[in-house]
């Protein structure tokens, strides 16, 4: 037997488990997209009739869309910067010499990424709560009026970045970690002695080092951001004012809501080509302000 054939043998179990699971629900919701399968066709799959493009134009004249679009976008635009800030903040201090207790913060750092989301997320739906919540008991004990968190369309969606940031920014910490670990201490030592001093070095030297893992962190997290739906599903169930309802939100009530699966598949489809274009354009920026 060739290599070239042992190779296809051995990877053909895991390539039939990606095409049942991730290929063929694609391939089916791609072509569902073009059709008005409904709750009728449902029930009678010769209800089902082909409509084309008409889902996809039909979204364009839907205000609720547009209005979840910018929600989606608002989330991602403050989310993700401040969500790479944090985590790469926290991975400096954790790398510093002068840091103690790095396994136990790293480890207190990292928890919020592997607990369960639902539940955290009903827990800081309490602790926002605008009477009984813990933070508004805070600011009471401070002198401040309490803060209706979930209740304003102007304070929902940040309390819900503040939320997502808190949850997600472990995991990119422990990406910078790993990186920051990677750099050489030579070059540092070498920008120190020729009288560059921290910030210098945090610029010339361990950000350039870090450009492909910023890269990748940057791709990763906008993916995770743009795929809201469990915190306004928990917290918020997409108000006040439909401020908090996301694209997936939207696509999920288009769907399990009203039973509109073919509209519902050609929304995921436009946030999958949103969430392309936006890798592209990354990668085009990268490319263009890497060192040659």
């Amino acid at each position: 037997m060739t290599p070239a054939r042992a190779g296809i043998l051995l990877a053909a179990p895991a390539l039939c488990v990606i095409a049942v699971f991730f290929f063929i629900p694609v391939a089916i919701a791609l072509a569902l997209s073009v059709t008005d399968f409904d709750i009728y066709a449902l029930a009678d799959i010769a209800n089902l009739r082909f409509v084309g493009l008409r889902n996809y134009i039909d979204l364009l004249s839907t205000p609720l869309f547009w209005q979840a679009l910018g929600n989606t976008l608002y989330f991602a635009s403050v989310g993700v910067p401040l969500s790479i800030g944090a985590s790469l903040g926290a991975a400096l201090l954790l790398n510093s010499r002068l840091a103690w207790a790095r396994g136990f913060f790293r480890t207190a750092l990292f928890a919020p990424v592997v607990t369960t989301l639902v539940a955290v997320a009903i827990i800081w739906r309490y602790l926002l709560h605008t009477r009984y919540g813990l933070i508004n008991y805070g600011l009471s004990r401070l002198g401040f009026a309490p803060v209706d968190w979930l209740g304003d369309p102007h304070i929902a969606m940040p309390a819900i970045i503040l939320f997502t940031v808190w949850k997600s920014f472990g995991y990119n910490m422990v990406i910078f970690l790993a990186a920051l670990q990677g750099i050489p201490e030579t070059l540092n030592e070498a920008a120190s002695l020729d009288g560059a001093g921290a910030w210098a070095r945090f610029r010339h030297v361990t950000l350039p080092m870090l450009g492909p893992t910023l890269l990748l962190v940057s791709i990763l997290t906008i993916a995770g951001f743009f795929q809201l739906f469990a915190e306004p599903y928990v917290m918020t169930q997409g108000g006040p004012a439909q401020s908090t309802v996301s694209v997936l939100y939207f696509m999920y009530e288009m769907g399990f809501k009203w039973w509109n699966l073919g509209t519902a598949s050609a929304v995921a489809f436009v946030l999958f080509l949103m969430m392309f274009a936006v890798t592209l354009v990354q990668m085009a920026v990268a490319r263009k302000v890497a060192p040659p």
